[in-house]
């Protein structure tokens, strides 16, 4: 369970599912047992509802590739990967325009690969 890719609307279900039963499934299932643990433990005070609450309302504001940075550990997701990210196409636009400039022998092959090369170091 720990390897596979979290939902961002499971987690937010689990969250808010917490305000009314047992608090922190949410955090079992993103693989953090101990704060799991830790809200289970306070289950007894409004603590880890209110905070269930909170956290659930938070799951539902993040963006997909946010929520996957915080919970996935870098596995992308089917829409980041199908479509490449603002840095990425900046940086592809800005390799387009050095070819341009080395096609019209404004910029020798030695700069453009270097150019190029500092462009692609770029990508995270």
């Amino acid at each position: 369970m720990f390897n596979q890719r979290k939902s961002r609307s499971v987690a937010a279900i689990l969250a808010f599912s917490g305000t009314l039963t047992i608090s922190g499934l949410h955090k079992f299932y993103l693989g953090q047992p101990l704060w799991g643990l830790l809200y289970v433990l306070l289950s007894w005070t409004p603590i880890p509802k209110v905070a269930s609450a909170i956290e659930g309302v938070w799951y539902l504001a993040l963006d997909e590739e946010a929520f996957d940075r915080n919970f996935n550990y870098g596995k992308p997701s089917i829409i980041n990967s199908q479509y490449p990210s603002n840095q990425v196409r900046t940086i592809a636009e800005a390799v387009r325009e050095l070819e341009s400039l080395r096609q019209d022998g404004l910029i020798s092959e030695y700069e453009f690969e270097q150019k190029r090369r500092q462009l692609l170091d770029h990508i995270s």
